[in-house]
Order: structure tokens, then sequence, then C-alpha cells
């Protein structure tokens, strides 16, 4: 039997905060054992599992790895200013006039992902 991803783990400066807004990114739900000020939390959603786990050491350069959003029941430029509401920042605009593109993110520790256009707009754009 070959291996299977357990989680997908983001070293961090503070696991339950930056757990707690992912929860609310992805809709997903904290590990019951989760408490503010644990230095690991687990956020569950959607089929993927990620772990926050802090360390002492701050974020210094781009990601290597990161996420790409597809929002579900709204449109893209609306995901993009519902995670600007929850404290995330916009840190590189792809979004072309044209309707195609994505929007880099970064989270409240600065951690990148991006956001693209839900499955409905691609739709509409493949003509």
């Amino acid at each position: 039997m070959t291996s299977l991803v357990r989680h997908l783990t983001i070293d961090c400066a503070d696991a339950y905060r930056l757990a707690t807004f992912w929860a609310q990114v992805l809709g997903g739900t904290l590990a019951e054992d989760d408490a503010d000020g644990d230095p690991e939390a687990t956020v569950t959603a959607g089929g993927i599992s990620l772990l926050f786990i802090e360390v002492p050491d701050a974020k210094t350069v781009k990601n290597r790895v990161h996420l790409d959003l597809q929002p579900q029941d709204r449109s893209r430029d609306e995901e993009v200013e519902r995670l600007l509401s929850l404290g995330a920042t916009l840190v590189g605009d792809q979004r072309r006039p044209d309707g195609t593109g994505w929007a880099t993110m970064a989270d409240i520790e600065g951690n990148e992902f991006c956001v693209e256009r839900s499955a409905e707009e691609r739709a509409r754009t493949r003509n």
C-alpha cells in the first residue's frame, strides 16, 4: 500500500488564531480539543485537513506550496471581498477584464493563497 496525505501542515505564529481564520474561509470546523493558546490546531473542511503548528521562525519568503480556492456559492470577486472582510489581504491581482484570472491573497499571517473563478464562471467563458 502507498502513503496518503493525512494533513496539509502550515507553520505559523498563532495556531488557534490562524486555524480559526481558515475555518471561516473554508466553512470548516476546528478539532474538538483545540483551544486558544494551543501550539497546534486542526481544521477539517470539504475533504481536507489543515494542521497549523506554531514555530519560532517568522515567515520570510513566498510560500513554495499554496492553496487555490474555488468559490462554490458566489463569484470569485464576491469571495475576494468576503475574504478581505475576514482579514485577508490582496497581494496580487491577476483578474482580467474578460473575467478570467485569479486573485492572490495572504491570510492573517502572510501565507499566500489564490482565489480562482467559480465553476459557474468558468462555464460561462468556455465559449
